[in-house]
């Protein structure tokens, strides 16, 4: 980057400290990965010059002479992975994407019925303080009480009795499988359309590692970051009868022109998630998110639900006397990046919540595996139980430090 170096210092300097940062900490955010030097160079090319409002073959822009077979590439590699009929590659990210599918099949003031936030649903499945919460009405499903899983026969119960126009599966913090199957049942059987948004999964189901929702819903939404691996973007992948609606939700309904540096991105990841390499990354997530709930339920931790099928962990840490927040921020000054997260029925604010939530699939990027869980379900343990200690979390964060030395992380050029 000597060009930003030259023209910016302290930009650079933050992406460097940044990349620093990365290098040594272990990042446990559900959300977060790294992306290969593939995906890097694609999200920074120069294509981020074009402006390319439209689709191919019908833009409101001259030149488009390489966009055109660019973004049609992408399209078709998203529709061969995921077996969709239509692909639209270009929402700006996850929110938007959902937005423009209920722009596109929903007249104002129709209802949504997505999970709650609370338990573990997004704010664009209709939650109050979201744009999709304020335009359409909500009603949402939640988890049992005792076992903190769905109860397909409760939304059934209450997609029958509300009648709902969309039915959304899809969540930030569920750490177990969604039966695609009964929702599809149930959306069928009240007359609504079945969203599922996969963003958090998308790379899990690709590795066969849950199951796809393609056969059962109208309409999926992703983001192509998260267990995918790609850039900060999304696609919507649909039936092929419903694909202009959708198209003409995303643009001109929505937003202008693609970020064609994006699409690139997205494509070389798509790419990459086609290989039996990515596969086994996907099973190695689960495996390593498996090991290391059980390591946390060994030391008496409160895992939600007991334990996780796919990439996430959610911990009640009231048992420990700490809030979601002050356990999330004692382990980040020991290196162990993870956020505070509400739980189930959880009595405190969102913004110091009850919980924090654990992801495997950064790490499991670096090539750390199930042999590994035991130490860091150890350091996350010792962190905790010193959460007003500054000398044990600076000590940690060295230890974390030194340990990420073995495990380099893909895409960076910096190495520690």
């Amino acid at each position: 980057m000597d060009a930003l170096l030259r023209t910016d210092p302290e930009i650079h300097g933050l992406i460097e400290a940044e990349e620093r940062f990365q290098a040594e900490s272990l990042r446990l955010i559900p959300s977060e990965n790294y992306v290969s030097r593939a995906v890097l160079e694609a999200t920074g090319s120069i294509l981020t010059n074009k402006y390319s409002e439209g689709y191919p073959g019908r833009r409101y822009y001259e030149g488009q002479r390489n966009i055109d077979p660019l973004e049609s590439l992408v399209a078709e590699r998203a529709k061969a992975l995921f077996g969709a009929e239509h692909a639209n590659v270009q929402p700006y990210s996850g929110s938007p994407a959902n937005l423009a599918v209920y722009f596109a099949l929903l007249k104002p003031g129709e209802k949504i019925m997505g999970l709650s936030l609370p338990h573990g649903g997004h704010l664009s499945h209709g939650w109050g303080v979201s744009a999709t919460g304020v335009l359409w009405q909500s009603a949402p499903y939640g988890v049992d009480p005792v076992t903190k899983r769905i109860d397909y026969d409760a939304v059934r119960e209450l997609a029958r009795r509300e009648r709902p126009q969309i039915i959304v599966a899809g969540a930030t913090a569920y750490p177990r499988l969604f039966d695609f199957a009964a929702f599809g049942e149930i959306a069928r059987e009240v007359g609504a359309y079945f969203l599922a948004d996969i963003a958090h999964i998308a790379g899990l189901v690709v590795a066969g590692v849950h199951p796809s929702p393609l056969p059962h819903a109208d309409v999926v939404t992703t983001t192509t970051h998260k267990t995918l691996r790609g850039p900060r973007g999304a696609m919507i992948l649909c039936r092929g009868d419903l694909g202009e609606r959708i198209d003409k939700a995303v643009f001109p309904g929505l937003q202008g022109g693609p970020h064609n540096h994006t699409t690139a991105a997205i494509g070389v990841a798509l790419r990459e998630a086609a290989t039996p390499e990515f596969a086994a990354y996907g099973r190695q997530i689960v495996e390593n998110a498996r090991a290391l709930a059980g390591e946390m339920l060994a030391r008496g931790y409160d895992v939600v639900s007991g334990g996780t099928d796919n990439h996430l962990i959610l911990i009640d840490m009231t048992n420990r006397g700490l809030t979601g927040k002050k356990a999330a921020r004692a382990l980040d000054r020991a290196g162990i990046v993870v956020n505070a997260n509400t739980v189930p029925f959880d009595p405190r604010k969102p913004f110091s919540p009850s919980g924090i939530r654990l992801g495997t699939p950064a790490i499991t990027s670096r090539g750390i595996g199930v042999g590994e869980m035991p130490r860091i379900a150890a350091w996350i343990d010792e962190v905790i139980r010193a959460a007003d200690d500054p000398a044990v979390q600076q000590r940690v964060a060295a230890e974390v430090a030194e340990f990420c030395r073995a495990f380099p992380a893909p895409g960076l050029a910096l190495r520690v």
